[in-house]
């Protein structure tokens, strides 16, 4: 489907060879190997690569238009046009900037410590029926990303949920200048990434750079139960959580095998996602229809029926008709709590929690595992760990800890390990940082 023609790209781009503005563009790529006829290929410089060297091979793989921050490219046949640009990286971000302007859907920017990804899928999934909607998917949620993210949109997108990722400060408020935000919403303040941000209060400032591409009319929908983030502002924001001081007021929260019932101002609604935090997550979703106006039975219907990708905590049957959740794809200190303690409130005879690293929090490593172990209690049967940080888990246990505690040097002896004693009334919790790849685990206790 046509994105643009070369006419709209030498508008951002004033400096090209061989124009033909009437060609169209269906497609934009920062990979040479994909085949795809009409695509427009922007080589991104790493710091192991430069993909003007595929230039080649991008042209035989079907791109019409080449943006270059290189005038030595080789002989370009002539029904090609090359834009030439200071810097591709900058180049693609303009690009998606005014792509962004051209469909002009309502964007709505997700950002937080924990839940982005879930509050994203949430939002998505209500906003479907009254929207064409457009989200992020996978990891693409940076400053490369996010604006292949933009780009990837079909023209006649309504919605666009766009997640944005950072690891320092400056990088959030780059793609809030990107995207330029209708709706923000911070889903909470952890620990994750405080390795290069210092501090809780340092992360907190770095997510509200979210606010930086917002308009006069622009609304931030954030966690009202924290205090790093609850200051007024020069612009409408909305409180969300369980204090009945928020504008959206979480009460009654209850668990079933497979569902969360809770109620927000008095209404009722259920997810089929396990936990306290997801009801807040979801509770986010609700503020921001309720901002758009839309139907109140529609948004509860699209959340009975909304699903998340994979290693979310995902419930799968293991050995023995046992259930093993796959938490696998990342983790902090506050992630990793509010798991286990869903695994606490679920109602089997046997329950295991395997927790590995979490990364990325330089000299606040052994604090963090160390709270992560203060929150268990015998509700839960087993604490095992497995990594280099996550033994002070276990010494962050309390003292009156009945279960049984374990750390393991490899994943194949705790696989076997767990293979052993499970049964159709246990659950296995499998949570740690993405690098830990926890999910081999989850594979060996299905065999």
């Amino acid at each position: 489907m046509k994105k643009f023609n070369l006419q709209f790209l030498s508008t951002i781009f004033p400096n090209y060879i061989q124009l033909d503005p009437e060609k169209e563009i269906h497609q934009i790529s920062i990979d040479s190997r994909k085949e795809q006829q009409n695509q427009l290929f922007i080589p991104i410089i790493g710091e192991r690569f430069d993909a003007h060297d595929f230039i080649p091979q991008a042209i035989e793989n079907g791109a019409v238009a080449i943006l270059s921050s290189r005038q030595d490219i080789g002989q370009i046949p002539d029904d090609v046009t090359v834009f030439y640009v200071e810097d591709t990286t900058i180049a693609l971000q303009q690009l998606a900037t005014s792509y962004r302007d051209l469909v002009n859907p309502v964007v709505i920017g997700v950002t937080g410590s924990n839940g982005k990804t879930t509050t994203k899928e949430i939002v998505a999934s209500c906003l479907r029926g009254q929207y064409n909607v457009w989200k992020t998917e996978g990891n693409l949620n940076n400053h490369i990303g996010l604006p292949l993210t933009v780009l990837s949109m079909e023209p006649n997108t309504d919605a666009l949920v766009a997640e944005m990722g950072m690891n320092s400060f400056g990088e959030i408020e780059r793609l809030s200048h990107i995207v330029k935000p209708n709706y923000g919403i911070i889903t909470n303040i952890g620990t994750s990434h405080i390795e290069h941000l210092g501090s809780r209060e340092g992360i907190a400032q770095a997510k509200l750079e979210i606010t930086a591409g917002f308009n006069d009319s622009s609304v931030l929908i954030i966690d009202g139960d924290e205090p790093l983030i609850t200051q007024p502002r020069q612009f409408k924001q909305l409180t969300c959580g369980f204090s009945s001081q928020n504008d959206y007021s979480i009460t009654d929260v209850s668990l079933n095998d497979h569902s969360t019932v809770f109620n927000v101002n008095g209404s009722s609604y259920e997810i089929p996602l396990l936990g306290s935090h997801q009801a807040k997550n979801a509770t986010f979703a609700l503020a921001l229809c309720d901002s758009l106006g839309l139907n109140a039975g529609d948004i509860k219907q699209n959340l009975t029926q909304l699903s998340l990708p994979s290693m979310r905590f995902e419930q799968q049957e293991g050995l023995n008709g046992s259930t093993i959740i796959n938490d696998a794809y990342n983790a902090s200190a506050t992630s990793m709590i509010a798991s286990i303690d869903v695994i606490k409130h679920m109602d089997y005879n046997k329950k295991i929690v395997v927790l590995g690293d979490i990364l990325e929090l330089g000299e606040f490593s052994k604090e963090e595992h160390y709270k992560v172990g203060q929150a268990i209690d015998s509700n839960i049967d087993y604490v095992l760990t497995i990594g280099e940080e996550s033994q002070y888990i276990l010494e962050g246990l309390p003292i009156n800890y009945k279960g049984v505690q374990k750390h393991f040097e490899d994943k194949k002896t705790m696989s076997n390990y767990i293979k052993d004693m499970i049964d159709s009334d246990t659950v296995v919790l499998l949570k740690a940082s993405r690098g830990l790849q926890l999910e081999e685990v989850a594979e060996q206790l299905k065999m």
